[in-house]
């Protein structure tokens, strides 16, 4: 028998019949929910539960919930590890008790499973805009050298990274993966609207954002760009945007060049426009049977 995996935030009450020891608190009901498989559940909910995410999460925006891995241990210590196959520094998370463990996190709900993981897919924008409009995600912290990918391979376990550096453990990547998505999620943020100019927004062309300032105008001899006290809304979005694609350039290449694919030269296309137009008239005078 299982200890109850904590939660966080405010809680909905609900009836069950299911034994209150191996039930999953209840969680605000319809909320987007966030289920963490770790070793150190006190980490949470950390950064997590101050500033705009502590209070979404107060309100019942948005829960979370921590699984303790050592609950699911075997023998008398709870241990959750073993040494590697084949040999190696280090231990791996058992396959066993890893499943254990997801197996009570999926309960009830068919949430998406997560890895963070150093070879794992870069974490983006995107694929926290995707989480977000989904009922939530399980995350796993890994620890040790990892987990058993046999027990990853039978959860279809997708695996994430926060970049190319190794972590201690994968407690502060899932709070960076649940900060990048809760903050997506309606009414988290006091004004949406900041979300469309912001870095890698579908408003901000998937750019970087430009540059910002506030008062005082002039700071340490440095000045506010003129445009943007002059109250021309125009020229201060042409500003913006020029700044955008400016700082991209320079500062990630690669995000530039995935921009330029999604240009169309209004010249080329009109070229591959004509040049079609041509074919289709080629093809249909070889057709007409009376030439």
């Amino acid at each position: 028998m299982t200890d109850t995996p904590k939660s966080h935030g405010r809680l909905a009450i609900s009836a069950s019949l299911r034994p209150r020891e191996l039930m999953a608190e209840p969680q605000v009901q319809g909320a987007w929910t966030a289920r963490i498989v770790t070793l150190f559940p006190e980490a949470f909910p950390g950064i997590l539960g101050l500033s705009l995410t502590g209070k979404a999460l107060a309100q019942g925006l948005w829960n979370l919930q921590t699984i303790p891995l050592r609950d699911f241990g075997t023998g008398r210590h709870r241990n959750v590890d073993d040494t590697p196959a084949g040999g190696g520094a280090g231990m791996v998370i058992r396959a066993d008790v890893m499943d254990a463990a997801l197996r009570e996190a999926r309960h009830g709900q068919p949430l998406p499973v997560i890895y963070m993981s150093p070879r794992g897919k870069p974490l983006t924008q995107e694929r926290a805009r995707q989480l977000a409009q989904g009922p939530g995600v399980v995350l796993i912290c890994g620890r040790f050298e990892g987990v058993d990918q046999r027990v990853l391979d039978a959860h279809g376990v997708e695996e994430i990274s926060i970049g190319d550096y190794v972590l201690t453990g994968g407690e502060i990547a899932a709070q960076v993966l649940i900060d990048a998505t809760v903050r997506l999620i309606p009414r988290v943020l006091g004004n949406q609207d900041s979300l469309a100019e912001e870095s890698f927004s579908i408003g901000n062309r998937g750019l970087l954002e430009a540059p910002q300032f506030t008062k005082p105008a002039l700071w340490d001899g440095r000045e506010i760009p003129p445009v943007l006290l002059g109250g021309n809304h125009a020229a201060i979005a042409d500003w913006r945007a020029s700044e955008a694609e400016r700082l991209t350039k320079e500062r990630r290449p690669d995000l530039w060049r995935a921009h330029a694919e999604t240009l169309v030269d209004p010249a080329k296309d009109r070229q591959r426009s004509g040049a079609s137009d041509q074919s289709r008239n080629h093809r249909e005078h070889d057709k007409d049977p009376q030439r």
